[in-house]
């Protein structure tokens, strides 16, 4: 395999800065999404009547999980805001 060959684009910077910023806002939208759902499930499950500790305290865990993965990708986000406008300043 050999290397990737990346071509010269007629793309203005203001277009590049432009794609940037939509790209963090769909990621920002989709994150959305995702928590959403989180809380959704977790309306459900609290809802139950018959729900036990142990299935409570797994799905704490599993909702943790997420949660954290969430934090760890908007912080990239912000990263990423912070370098585009760092860059044009």
């Amino acid at each position: 395999m050999g290397m990737p060959v990346i071509n010269a684009s007629d793309t203005t910077r203001n277009q590049a800065i432009t794609d940037v910023l939509e790209s963090i806002a769909l990621a920002e939208a989709a994150l959305a999404h995702i928590l959403n759902a989180v809380g959704e499930n977790l309306q459900y499950i609290v809802a139950q009547d018959c729900v036990c500790i142990d299935k409570l305290i797994e799905f704490h865990c599993c909702i943790q999980g997420t949660l954290e993965a969430a934090s760890a990708f908007e912080n990239a986000l912000q990263n990423k805001l912070k370098a585009l406008f760092n860059e044009n300043c």
